[in-house]
């Protein structure tokens, strides 16, 4: 490279492997064969997002017949990358062998009138909203290669049929293929949309399959956004204020005067920056810096102050999220009543890649490189916020180190721009492990009263349920997406529980404090199941009745659910005896369109040392386009989550974070992962649920249900390690 960013050419910024076509795609090989180089994230200047003998906007195909499906939301890790390609070729008829897949480009959507719709990857919906939108794609690729082929042959089309990136005309058994057809496919519209397959037919999809992107992070050749290089790059580090919503007042730049290879202090409202030469120099010099924060009253806040406030606001009325019979009256009547406090703390998205972003703003357009959720989003925020157009803004998306929901905004990419304005060069900021966790956007804290009837025989005649809940909508400025006081996250499966209790109600504070909140992974779901299904295992011990059973009681006009539960028991064994020491617990929820289900089996020492041996799954997502990955999900939520339920706390003093790293934020480590099982429940028909949020929901419940089966002792606040399991004491 001569050091000239405009003399890039993206062949110049291939990084490593071969492509199969020597096409102008960036390419992820399918498997078996390896064909594919480095990723979009490295896409050079002189990129419109367009390639080679192309079909559409979706699909190019080279003269070697080598396939081009591009993915237009992001990958993280959840494998839906593959996931979505696996739909279109499953219409499309191609060699699997030889598809490659890249990143659409956000901003040839902008021009081409948004024509990769939603490119977000985030609420588990990519394969839910987008797989008969790829099946489409591929169909429609299909017929009008056909099509190409049948009016060369001048032959009817219904006599000709695609397999294996090769269209044959029957009668004659005469053959062209894909790369030979491509140009004149490419001239040709449908009158009508051609059908899909119902999934009876489907060859591929359903098929455990590898991932496309395994190879390139096994062998080091995936592009992250911290890998990301831009000839005559600067490097920087950034200082947020410690408390959310402080604002920077002074900074003393003489410290760093003269230090060797810095460039400039950047002060930003809320933030300082050093730019240097290198990363480490950046840091070094940021760390003899000594900002003054204006703060305010809100340096005088902390967590105990929080817990107190939302507990007693759970003692008030709350706006009505659902209302079926009189359940204040059921209750007083009841036979047995039930009562508890539960509660959660701010959790933080913790991803391994923290956040990073490259940016070079000029003065006609602004490039970004970094590793978003929401490619789309991304342009258009930093569009409106930089009063950019949005053509302007070249957001070069790149592989995720994690994103959890934490990567759907423009914290990152939008310090990077000002930083990169203020020197005029590109510039990689990278955030440090501490300034990722303590300014992060967190898992909200909550507080939940709950209370229930039981009759003479056991059986639940009232539910009520109370939370106070960060609003996430408000949060992320939508405030006038909640309506009436409500807002669906804060009430997911909690007032959309399917249990069959005549009387229930369910209310819903939606308390806010200066920590910031977003969405976490499994969302609503990851504190509400912890409450209901620990509560309902609550109600089950109160009617003497075991736990399943119990259950199943109440879900019988549930078949999805029942299959779940069903494949539950019969897998883990429940119900047989187990050794001293040893329990099972069971959770159940229903999470962006799944239900999923875990039995947790732990084994606690008098001492009060937990090991979660074995997790058994069993999810109903309806179909399932690739089963290898809904495994993998599942037991990727499963440590997620039981990291959460173990260890997980954000917790503040002074207005500010305290945990800064590792050490105070622990996670699950290899030697306290326990051996997971995944069993697929699925009842089809219409339904194509999420399972990259679902899984991490009803960990946390299972083990706290298997520690009252141990101990007799409720886990009503988490995290366990500040818990105390080494009694058999009354409920905390």
């Amino acid at each position: 490279m001569d050091g000239s960013i405009g003399s890039l050419t993206r062949r110049k910024f291939l990084v490593t492997g071969m492509t199969a076509s020597g096409g102008l795609a960036v390419g992820i090989s399918a498997l078996p064969r390896l064909a594919g180089a480095a990723t979009v994230s490295a896409t050079p200047w002189d990129d419109d997002g367009t390639a080679a003998n192309e079909l559409d906007a979706w699909i190019a195909i080279d003269p070697d017949d080598s396939v081009l499906i591009r993915y237009q939301r992001s990958e993280m890790g959840q494998g839906s990358m593959t996931a979505l390609i696996m739909c279109v070729a499953e219409e499309l008829q191609c060699d699997w062998s030889k598809v490659r897949t890249e990143y659409a480009s956000a901003n040839r959507s902008i021009r081409e009138h948004n024509v990769y719709g939603d490119q977000a990857s985030v609420g588990s919906r990519t394969v839910r909203e987008s797989h008969l939108l790829m099946q489409r794609i591929g169909a429609n690729a299909r017929e009008r290669l056909i099509q190409a082929a049948a009016a060369r042959w001048q032959v009817p089309t219904g006599e000709c049929a695609a397999a294996n990136s090769v269209v044959t005309h029957q009668p004659s058994g005469k053959q062209l293929r894909f790369g030979e057809l491509v140009g004149d496919a490419a001239k040709l519209k449908l009158n009508h949309e051609p059908a899909i397959k119902e999934p009876p037919q489907y060859t591929l999809i359903g098929q455990p399959t590898k991932r496309v992107d395994v190879p390139l992070k096994v062998n080091g050749t995936a592009i992250y956004g911290i890998d990301i290089k831009v000839p005559g790059m600067l490097f920087a580090a950034i200082e947020s204020c410690p408390v959310p919503t402080g604002k920077l007042a002074s900074v003393d730049e003489s410290p760093v005067q003269g230090m060797r290879g810095v460039v400039k202090v950047v002060k930003l409202p809320d933030a300082v920056a050093v730019v240097a030469d290198r990363y480490w120099r950046a840091k070094q010099a940021l760390a003899k810096l000594e900002p003054e924060w204006s703060t305010g009253a809100l340096a005088t806040t902390d967590s105990a102050q929080f817990s107190s406030t939302y507990r007693a606001v759970v003692e008030t009325p709350g706006a009505v999220a659902r209302n079926n019979g009189d359940t204040g009256q059921a209750i007083a009547g009841a036979a047995t009543k039930l009562d508890a406090v539960y509660e959660v703390p701010y959790l933080a998205h913790a991803t391994m890649e923290p956040l990073n972003a490259t940016a070079y703003w000029q003065a006609d357009r602004l490039d970004i490189w970094v590793g978003t959720q929401m490619a789309n989003n991304t342009l258009k925020g930093l569009a409106g916020i930089l009063k950019l157009k949005p053509e302007q803004v070249h957001v070069h998306n790149a592989f995720l180190g994690g994103g959890f929901g934490r990567r759907g905004g423009i914290d990152e990419g939008l310090q990077a721009a000002f930083v990169s304005r203020a020197v005029g060069k590109p510039v990689k900021l990278v955030w440090s492990r501490e300034q990722d966790m303590r300014h992060d956007r967190y898992r909200p804290m909550a507080v939940i009263k709950l209370q229930a009837g039981l009759d003479a025989g056991g059986k639940p005649v009232a539910l009520f349920a109370r939370t106070a809940v960060g609003s996430l909508f408000r949060g992320m400025g939508l405030g006038k997406m909640v309506k009436n006081g409500v807002e669906p996250m804060a009430i997911d499966a909690l007032a959309t529980n399917p249990y069959d209790i005549a009387n229930q109600r369910i209310e819903v504070h939606l308390k806010d404090t200066h920590i910031p909140v977003s969405f976490w992974r499994s969302v609503g779901a990851s504190q509400n199941a912890f409450f209901l299904e620990s509560f309902i295992d609550e109600m089950a011990h109160a009617a003497g009745k075991d736990p399943v059973a119990f259950r199943r009681a109440m879900l019988g006009h549930r078949p999805d659910w029942m299959k779940v539960l069903d494949t539950l028991a019969e897998k883990s064994n429940w119900g047989t005896p187990m050794a001293p020491g040893k329990g099972r617990g069971i959770g159940i929820t229903e999470c962006f369109g799944s239900v999923v289900g875990c039995v947790a089996e732990i084994d606690l020492t008098p001492q009060g040392k937990l090991k979660v041996e074995r997790v058994v799954y069993a999810i109903d997502c309806g179909h399932a386009v690739n089963p290898l990955t809904v495994a993998e999900q599942l037991e990727g939520g499963t440590i997620f989550g039981l990291t959460a339920a173990l260890f997980g706390k954000i917790s503040v003093k002074n207005g500010a974070i305290e945990q800064g790293n590792f050490d105070s934020y622990q996670m699950v480590r290899l030697a306290q992962a326990p051996r997971t099982e995944v069993h697929l429940a699925l009842t089809g028909g219409k339904k194509w649920g999420g399972v990259g949020e679902p899984g991490t929901a009803p960990i946390a419940p299972a083990v706290a249900n298997a520690i009252f089966a141990v101990t007799g002792k409720r886990i009503r606040r988490l995290p366990l390690m500040d818990q105390d399991l080494t009694t058999r004491t009354a409920s905390l």
